[in-house]
This record gives C-alpha cells, structure tokens and sequence, in this order.
C-alpha cells in the first residue's frame, strides 16, 4: 500500500511542478504589465493654467482652472493615453470687461466650455524620477483638434508626479477673433503655461 502512494506521488510530481510554473509565470507576466504601466491622477484642485498675451501697453495675465484629468503611461515605450481637460468658463485676467470680451467673442465659452490635452506619445521619457520630455497629443480649443508637440518637465515618484508644460497658442490662424481694436493692438498668440500635478496608482 505504501509503495503505491510513493509511486502514485512520483508521477504527479511532472504535473504539479507544471501547475507551479504556470502560475509562476502567469504572476511574472501580471507584474511585468503593472510594472509597466502607471496611472497618473490629476488633482485639479492643485494643477494651475495660465495664460499671458502681450499688447502694445502692456501684457495681459490670467488663470484658468483644471477640471479633472486621468492619464495611462507606460515609460517603457512612451505611449500615453486620456486627457486633461480646463474649464474655458473660468478663465479670468482680472478685468471684468475684457473677461467677457474673452469669453463672448474670442472663445465663445458657452458654445465651447471645455480645453483638453489629449497626449499619445512621450518622448525622453523614464519610468521613474525627473525628466525632460516632448509631448505629442492632440489639443482641442474651440471645438477643433489641432496636433501638437510641447517640451514638459516631469517628475514621476512612487505616489505622486508633476509636469510643468508651456507652449503657445496662435489662436487667431486658429480661427477665433483677435480682440485688438483701433486703439489696442494685441498679440495674436497667447503662452499658455500648465503645471498638473496628481497622484499615482500602480
């Protein structure tokens, strides 16, 4: 009797040891993709855009804020995917007057109240730490998608990241009105300065 339990247990040793390593390799695969990839989380309460346009007085400045953002990065190949998207009712510069110019006939907030970044690709990137990086995606700013490409300082740690972005908007080859007049004369691009920060969740 006890000679047939040895025996019977030598030959399903070969399938148990199979079991194990397909379970061995099937966990590797499982923490190769989570090590791979990682969602950024936006905390739109502590992510600022600003905005500044010159005219021949002087230059204009003014916030506008985000309203979420959620993003899937995977550093090994730089590919990203989600958006953050500001709120275009909220943009001030602290005029009244020019505040409602800007959003009545420039950006037509009612109409369109939603900017968004949406990246594809990262380019410099590291899976972890600070780096300089170039960003592709699409931006989309008064109902039309336009591609593309911003240098952006990054910082991915354990629990949170950061990225400060700037580029310029020439929103008047874009389509929506330049509000200079006969007595001001303003640019017909404004900089546009983004600093997101958020957590991260492996």
């Amino acid at each position: 009797m006890n000679l047939n339990r040895v025996r019977a247990c030598k030959a399903s040793l070969p399938s148990i040891h199979r079991i194990l390593t397909l379970i061995l390799v099937v966990s590797g695969l499982g923490a190769t993709a989570s090590a791979q990839e990682v969602a950024l989380q936006v905390d739109s309460s502590k992510s600022t855009v600003k905005f500044t346009l010159g005219d021949a007085l002087h230059t204009v400045r003014g916030t506008f804020k985000v309203a979420r953002g959620t993003l899937r990065f995977e550093p090994a190949s730089g590919t990203i995917s989600g958006e953050i998207v500001v709120d275009a009712k909220s943009g001030e510069s602290g005029s009244g007057m020019r505040d409602r110019k800007m959003h009545k006939e420039i950006l037509e907030s009612d109409r369109y109240p939603e900017i968004s970044f949406r990246p594809a690709m990262v380019e410099g990137a590291t899976a972890t730490g600070k780096f300089s990086a170039r960003v592709r995606g699409m931006f989309s700013i008064h109902g039309v998608d336009r591609e593309i490409t911003v240098p952006a300082e990054v910082d991915i740690e354990p629990d949170h990241w950061s990225a400060s972005v700037h580029f310029t908007v020439p929103y008047e080859k874009w389509g929506m009105k330049n509000p200079s007049t006969m007595f001001l004369r303003v640019s017909d691009s404004v900089e546009i300065d983004l600093a997101a920060v958020g957590s991260v969740v492996r």
